[in-house]
């Protein structure tokens, strides 16, 4: 399981150099990348092209990274948007964000063979929904609206849901009886925002249930903490994912509000302005958790050519958490 018990948050400063300031670093956030259910996700599809070859489908995205659903777009995968564009009959997996019970009625209605890599934490706030609504709960859901996590979880009780998001939300949510309203909330939210969400919310409604276990992910909320550790000794800190990912979009605001002097968000290390490191000592590096690490390493190479060749690792938490893999897939041979 995922340890959240700091490991080694000490950050030792380098020496100065010529007597006049610290020398460059980077402080590397530990952990970063790759959750147990973006790496289910994404081997749930390399398998899936093994067991049934080129071309299976995936609706939307597999995961929000721009250089994982290129590279499987070479390999043969094909991204569509609604089930409606696949041919009948084919392979289309679900993405690790979930889909709702109409978008399998969907599929099923077109003969389609399914295979579910939605991540089993995005599974478990859709059962939360689904067990609240039968007990005709109002359940507030905190997320950003047309995200597809978000999409799937209030399809599982659209009478029942009314989405939140953010504090600035709260004064619009009304609900039909106070003594039966819960929270649930979408998975890679930022903590801080989303308990600043909640707190707004039960003063509204005082008997606002809490949901059983939390829902934010243990992967972003350890990205998270890593950032905060960090942040405060970085003139820059720099997010590898996509634009498209929350969890990767939150941490910038994370470093930002824990006291990094800037921090911007890249896909890849050519993106990088040479500008920013005017003035900078210490550069964070952290990356969302559908990045790879590959992209991370490009992004220390470049650094290293401009001079912040010392890499201090800022290590908060161990994930040691891994998901199965869908059951017709687990007994596919890899090539």
């Amino acid at each position: 399981m995922s340890s959240a018990i700091p490991l080694n948050v000490g950050i030792a400063r380098s020496a100065d150099v010529a007597g006049v300031g610290a020398g460059k670093r980077v402080l590397l956030a530990e952990p970063r990348g790759y959750c147990a259910g973006v790496d289910r996700a994404v081997e749930t599809v390399e398998r899936t092209l093994e067991k049934h070859g080129a071309p299976i489908y995936v609706r939307k995205e597999i995961v929000h990274n721009r250089h994982v659903v290129e590279t499987l777009r070479d390999q043969g995968v094909v991204f569509v948007d609604e089930t409606d564009e696949v041919p009948e009959g084919s392979v289309v997996v679900f993405s690790a964000h979930g889909v709702s019970p109409a978008v399998h009625e969907s599929a099923a209605a077109r003969n389609l063979h399914t295979i579910d890599a939605t991540c089993p934490l995005v599974t478990k706030v859709h059962q939360e929904a689904k067990r609240f609504a039968r007990d005709d709960f109002d359940i507030l859901l905190i997320g950003h609206e047309g995200h597809e996590e978000v999409e799937g979880t209030a399809g599982e009780a659209p009478d029942n849901v009314q989405l939140v998001d953010g504090p600035d939300a709260v004064d619009g949510v009304h609900v039909r009886d106070e003594d039966k309203v819960i929270w649930l909330s979408q998975t890679t939210l930022s903590v801080d925002e989303t308990m600043e969400t909640v707190q707004r919310l039960r003063a509204r409604f005082p008997k606002l249930q809490d949901p059983p276990s939390d829902d934010i992910c243990y992967a972003t909320q350890n990205r998270q903490v890593a950032v905060k550790a960090m942040a405060p000794e970085c003139d820059l800190v720099i997010v590898v994912g996509s634009r498209n990912s929350s969890n990767s979009r939150r941490l910038v605001e994370v470093a930002l509000n824990a006291g990094a002097a800037a921090s911007y968000l890249v896909d890849f290390a050519r993106e990088i302005d040479a500008s920013w490191f005017e003035g900078v000592n210490t550069v964070g590096v952290t990356s969302g958790a559908s990045v790879p690490e590959i992209l991370v390493r490009g992004v220390l190479d470049l650094l290293a050519e401009h001079g912040y060749g010392e890499v201090q690792p800022v290590t908060t938490a161990n994930e040691t958490l891994v998901f199965s893999l869908p059951r017709e897939l687990r007994t596919a041979t890899r090539r």
